[in-house]
């Protein structure tokens, strides 16, 4: 029985460094991707703007390694460049939707009554219209622009973190700790932000981390429309876009930055895939228990 009980917690340890060689793996190449972006303009070996005709849609090579677009432009160049507009705006528009929707979600849960009634009944309507959808025609309305885009996929998506937020808060209501710190006087400020806060972040955080992958996707996915970043500017969706119409003759040209989102969006999905089974209460348990 002994030895059992030893190759179980052998089995459970190795499974622990796993989880979080895993996790440290994946954060080191998000890292390493937001570096790339913060400092892709001296990483460009060309200038991302700079055309010369003369080589106009070079396929992949030594001197260009992706090829070049249309214009001449060193397609390496712009997919490095294009990080800034598309990973630190997707950073950027989960940020306030995560802050903003939480601080809603958690205001429901907490006081419930008509004031719960009322914003998840707003909530139930954004719910209710295909997310892209209500998202191109919030652009459509808005124009172009990356501002835009951003204020029309945060319209849409803020509820979900409102719903998260208000379940989890409605779990942590009425728990022990809670009563204790009511009786101890503490403010509903300080209810919500020193006590209930910490203990729902774990969620929303894995929620916010898988969301950065989606909101790249849409960004893109407007820009590919022409109601994101405005050419000449450099973004994967709008680079997509312009080298459709040559997808047989120059295939890198698509193939580039829709590559650079596929490897962009897998790191943040699998960090956050990692995050959760870092952060899964059975797991901490079992440490715990070790």
């Amino acid at each position: 029985m002994n030895k059992e009980k030893k190759v179980t917690i052998r089995r459970q340890k190795l499974r622990n460094n796993h989880i979080r060689g895993k996790l440290l793996f994946f954060l080191a190449l998000a890292v390493l991707l937001l570096m790339i972006a913060a400092f892709a303009e001296r990483l460009c070996p060309y200038d991302p703007y700079a055309q010369n005709l003369l080589e106009a849609q070079q396929p992949p090579g030594i001197s260009h390694p992706l090829g070049t677009d249309r214009y001449g432009r060193d397609m390496l160049s712009r997919v490095i460049i294009g990080s800034t507009a598309s990973i630190y705006a997707a950073l950027l528009l989960v940020a306030i939707i995560t802050v903003a929707g939480t601080a809603v979600g958690m205001v429901c849960g907490w006081f419930g009554g008509k004031v719960d009634a009322l914003l998840m009944r707003i909530s139930d309507i954004f719910l209710a219209f295909p997310g892209l959808v209500f998202a191109l025609a919030v652009a459509g309305v808005l124009g172009g622009g990356v501002q835009n885009a951003m204020i029309a996929l945060g319209v849409i998506s803020w509820p979900k973190f409102a719903r998260l937020a208000r379940s989890l808060t409605l779990a942590q209501k009425e728990s022990d700790y809670l009563m204790a710190a009511r009786l101890a006087g503490s403010s509903t400020p300080k209810l919500l932000i020193r006590h209930i806060l910490p203990n729902i972040a774990g969620p929303i955080l894995v929620t916010s981390v898988l969301d950065i992958g989606t909101m790249i996707m849409e960004l893109a996915g407007l820009s590919f429309l022409g109601l994101g970043v405005k050419p000449p500017m450099a973004e994967w969706g709008s680079m997509i876009s312009d080298g459709r119409v040559m997808l047989q003759t120059a295939p890198w040209m698509v193939l580039a930055p829709g590559g650079a989102i596929f490897i962009a969006v897998m790191i943040f999905n699998l960090l956050g895939d990692a995050i959760r089974d870092y952060m899964d209460p059975k797991q901490r348990n079992r440490e715990q228990c070790e």
